[in-house]
């Protein structure tokens, strides 16, 4: 479908809602999550990546200094053999010539593999969409970027590319990236990536249970239970520091394939493992493409026994330092600030320090400026002589040379950009030429993040200035770590595109809500129709960023472009006879200066120096009171006259103070019209009346492998003794591959049964292993009315979520071999799956969901690991679906089961109590859209609302808080999916048939 190019705003309107489209840009097809069955992910094995297992958590050098002989053994080797003695001390030399980190395992593990999964989508998102249905207003499917492919196509996955649109994945970072690169051909074209790792080894601190609680402990019952999250945690820690360097490598060594070669590398870090990840980072990208280790503040120093530490740092490395995309980024120069800036230079041509300045009071204007020096860090041959300044000679500092030539200081002088207040000549810099300071690597206006939503939230400044620097609108920039999305939030304000990865549902679904109740302004966008302007009439404002923004300049004004700029040389030809001749009649007036005139302002003078002291007397002073016998030079020409001068001498100064203040106007006017311009890239044009949204972007998981029975153990070897680990007393119990840990889910389940929601308890009377690929086991039980049942079960990954992949599989699997119950135990349930499962699409067989206590997946996590009530089946959203009229309906939402995944407790929870909650009105059964979100939080969508104050119903917003959906339409598939959202992020859905042809709403 193709999509409109630009955005048409209508001044009818107060305030028009618009969006970022990336026109250009391409992605693959990606199965979506309901219809991934019905195609086929195309086989990619595992990649193999290698590293220099030599390159060795300790810093290793060469003791024997063997770099120090390398000159020599070369040089030897060129008129004779070496000798065997000789060649072992050129082979350690070359070897060992750079220090190395080294840690535990990594000499032993020469490669790694990663499996390039295929990625699911299962949500598309627009704030657009949901502001349209507020609005009253038709949803057309493009505002999703959902590119409608044919059937035939749509099932071809990743073989088509379809129109752009930005990214949260749940998954493994490491995986998630080998699948960009490999399957999406993403290799090489990531133009940012902002990685935030753990900073240290405390499980709890690193990661939020609840989406709304952000005071975390170190303690059992803040521990997260999300199994990605368990996982991931075991991959960091398992060895401690050692280990957690492992993890690190093998994701940098991925960022780096995935980087383009303009492209950079923030990592974000504590001093704890600051000095680690710095030699890890020079192994992986190379020392020479280290750029800078910033500092940045994070906190106030409260309370601390020794040396507070009040910040954190950003390790920032090229792809190739040679290639690099770089950005300035300045900040304004405060003058009453600088110390840089302390000379005044005044309309009439006086120059005056600072303090001198103060202490006149003068109300007269003028020019701050600073004086430079004018020698040359080297020695240039054209640019080495004496040079006469208003009758005194200068020689440039010894062993150096001026930063111009004779005719380049010659202009200079023209333009009075020299100045010589003590023994050496300088050269006048105003503030007004270079404004602006550049960015370095200390950020102390980064205090914290405010109003976090996480419980580890970087500043949004401090990603801000990494994007600003390294990327333009329109690229493409990655956070394998995403938090509360902050990486999201500052890429989609900038109009770039966005991919971010994290492993935790709690952070993914604080992203999500932050991203779709966002509001920022509407950057003017280059090259747009030149009518772009909010007027009578519609006009349109390009929307694709990738053209670039309009931005804010400021002059730099340079030494180099005064001395060579020869336009110059006409302007002072020009006046330079006009101030001839009025310092001629100047120093004609002077003859009617009497001996007692010059008395009394020799008296002045005297008095001055008496009274206030010699510092007291100005060069203005001087000038005015001390007058020659005969005829002043150009440089002694008084500012000011005095008030016992005679007229007519008055009068001649005040000409010539005119004819030179004209000069001076067009000169430093021509000066500051032809400057080059810095552009500001964090001050972009914002268009008014423009208010802008997040554009489309999708929520994606990755398919996690299927258990298989041959898989061989991922893990290898054992810790040394005395290695800093997390702990180590349930590792026995720990599942080392696939067989194990179904045999271990059969064993607990045949010994626990499955507890459904009446708190009835449904045993096992057999149960065994089953021979199949989607079925785990089978047996019987017995139901309360006495009935024998067959059942099979069918577990979920151990660090995964039971997908609609797997139920479509098991379930035609359970209804050919004749089981009466299926369940489906896992440790989580995509929405799609539990969709699947409501249609009912094989009635012979009953299906229950069931969810395995996370706590049996913690292991040494837990003090403790239970072992009862281990299986408990949850239901659906308690929701009902009411026609309103007009063929209208509503949905109201009364609540859900929530598991407790703590204390393993199912508890039915009002409406009030879920994160959110949100409708498919028109759920074409592959990808669940939002229509209609609510968010319990009312001040959620607050921004927004005011933004749109007057233009969009404030009653309708206000709904978005509430239970009860917004009147809504059939669609053309005639059904309604609802999909609520607890407190720790999962997801359970309920889908709604509407009524027509035939079919009976659902009502309950």
């Amino acid at each position: 479908m193709a999509r409109k190019k630009s955005a048409k705003v209508s001044a009818n309107a107060e305030t028009a809602v618009l969006d970022y489209r990336h026109d250009e840009a391409k992605r693959k097809n990606i199965p979506p999550a309901g219809l991934a069955a019905q195609g086929k992910v195309r086989e990619t094995p595992k990649i193999r990546y290698a590293y220099d297992p030599h390159l060795p958590p300790v810093l290793r050098f060469d003791p024997a200094c063997g770099a120090d002989r390398l000159p020599e053994l070369l040089e030897t080797a060129r008129s004779r053999p070496l000798t065997a003695e000789e060649t072992q001390l050129l082979a350690n030399a070359l070897r060992n010539r750079e220090p190395w980190l080294e840690w535990s395992g990594k000499r032993e593990k020469k490669s790694f593999e990663v499996d390039p999964v295929a990625l699911h989508i299962h949500e598309r998102i627009s704030a657009q969409a949901i502001l349209k249905v507020i609005a009253r207003q038709d949803v057309q499917r493009d505002l999703f970027a959902d590119t409608q492919l044919e059937y035939q196509k749509a099932v071809q996955f990743y073989q088509h590319d379809v129109d752009w649109s930005n990214r949260m994945i749940l998954g493994d970072s490491l995986q998630v990236m080998a699948s960009l690169a490999r399957r999406e051909d993403l290799a090489g074209k990531v133009q940012m990536i902002y990685m935030d790792p753990p900073y240290g080894i405390k499980f709890a601190s690193n990661f939020q249970p609840e989406i709304g609680k952000r005071d975390v402990k170190d303690k059992e019952s803040d521990l997260t239970r999300e199994p990605e999250m368990v996982k991931a945690y075991r991959d960091t820690w398992t060895l401690g520091v050692h280990s957690y360097l492992a993890y690190l490598r093998d994701r940098l060594i991925l960022c780096k394939e995935l980087l383009a070669d303009t492209g950079s590398i923030f990592v974000q870090i504590s001093d704890e493992n600051l000095h680690r990840v710095r030699c890890l980072m020079d192994e992986v990208f190379g020392a020479s493409n280290f750029i800078s280790q910033i500092t940045f503040r994070t906190k106030i120093p409260l309370r601390a026994s020794l040396l507070a530490n009040v910040g954190d740092y950003l390790l920032w490395y090229a792809k190739d330092i040679s290639s690099l995309k770089y950005r300035k980024l300045f900040s304004d120069q405060v003058l009453d600030e600088s110390e840089l800036f302390n000379y005044v230079d005044l309309p009439n041509g006086s120059r005056v320090s600072i303090s001198e300045w103060e202490n006149q009071l003068s109300s007269e204007g003028g020019l701050q400026f600073s004086s430079l020096d004018l020698s040359s860090s080297g020695a240039t041959l054209s640019c080495m002589f004496g040079y006469e300044y208003q009758g005194r000679a200068f020689r440039p500092t010894v062993g150096k040379s001026w930063k111009t030539n004779q005719e380049g200081m010659d202009r200079l002088a023209r333009a009075e950009r020299l100045f010589a207040p003590g023994s050496a000549l300088r050269y006048v810099l105003y503030h007004a030429d270079y404004p602006i300071s550049e960015t370095t690597n200390l950020w102390t206006d980064t205090l914290g993040a405010g109003g976090k939503l996480y419980v580890v939230q970087t500043s949004q400044k401090v990603i801000e200035r990494c994007l600003l620097m390294t990327t333009d609108p329109g690229d493409l920039v990655l956070d394998p770590t995403c938090g509360s999305g902050t990486t999201a939030y500052v890429a989609e304000q900038w109009g770039r595109r966005w991919i971010t990865i994290d492993t935790s549902r709690v952070a993914l679904a604080l992203a999500r809500q932050r991203l779709l109740t966002a509001t920022y302004p509407f950057y003017r966008v280059k090259n747009e129709s030149p009518g772009a302007v909010i007027g009578e009439a519609e006009t349109e404002l390009a929307a694709d960023p990738r053209k670039g923004f309009i931005y804010k300049t400021v002059p730099h004004i340079t030494l180099k472009s005064i001395a060579q700029n020869v336009v110059l040389d006409p302007i002072v030809a020009r006046h330079e006879p006009i101030l001839e001749e009025k310092l001629n009649a100047l120093n004609t007036s002077l003859k009617t200066v009497t001996p007692e005139i010059r008395r009394k302002l020799t008296a002045k003078l005297a008095i001055k120096e008496r009274t206030e002291g010699k510092k007291s007397v100005t060069d203005a002073d001087r000038r005015r009171w001390s007058l020659p016998k005969l005829a002043w030079k150009p440089w002694e020409i008084p500012f000011d006259a005095d008030e016992d001068w005679p007229e007519v001498l008055s009068s001649a100064l005040v000409a010539y103070r005119e004819a030179w203040r004209t000069k001076m106007d067009e000169i430093n006017a021509y000066i500051a019209g032809n400057a080059e311009q810095e552009e500001l890239v964090d001050q972009p044009e914002v268009v008014r009346q423009v208010a802008r949204v997040s554009g489309p972007f999708t929520m994606e998981a990755v398919m996690p492998a299927e258990e298989s029975l041959t898989e061989e153990s991922p893990i290898g070897g054992s810790p040394k003794d005395g290695l800093d680990t997390f702990g180590d007393g349930g590792a026995t119990e720990e599942p080392v591959n696939a067989e194990a840990y179904l045999d271990k889910m059969l064993r607990l389940l045949r010994a626990d049964g499955v507890r459904f929601p009446n708190n009835k308890v449904l045993a096992f009377a057999r149960l065994e292993a089953c021979s199949s690929d989607y079925l785990h086991a089978e047996g019987e039980w017995t139901t309360e009315d006495g009935q024998t049942r067959s059942v099979a079960a069918s577990f979920g990954p151990q660090f995964g979520p039971v997908t609609a992949w797997q139920v479509e599989q098991a379930l035609p699997a359970a209804s050919r071999r004749g089981f009466q119950d299926l369940i489906f135990a896992g440790f989580s349930f995509d929405a799609a799956a539990q969709a699947i499962i409501q249609e009912d699409p094989n009635p012979k067989v009953r299906c229950h969901l069931a969810h395995i206590r996370p706590d049996v997946n913690m292991g040494a996590l837990l003090k403790e690991t239970p072992n009862s009530q281990l299986f408990t089946v949850f239901g659906s959203p308690r929701t009902r679906l009411k026609p309103v009229g007009e063929g209208e309906f509503i949905v109201e939402m009364e609540g859900v089961d929530i598991y407790n995944p703590v204390d393993n407790t199912l508890l039915p929870t009002n409406a009030d109590k879920v994160a959110a909650w949100f409708l498919d009105t028109d759920y074409d059964g592959r990808t669940f859209c939002i229509t209609q979100a609510f968010l319990p939080d009312k001040s959620a969508w607050g921004r927004i609302a005011r933004a749109l104050k007057g233009v969009i119903d404030e009653e309708r917003f206000a709904a978005l808080s509430g239970t009860v959906s917004l009147p809504f339409l059939a669609g053309l598939h005639r059904r309604v999916a609802v999909k609520v959202i607890d407190p720790r992020g999962n997801e359970v859905m309920r889908v709604h048939r509407l009524p027509g042809g035939g079919d009976v709403y659902e009502s309950a």
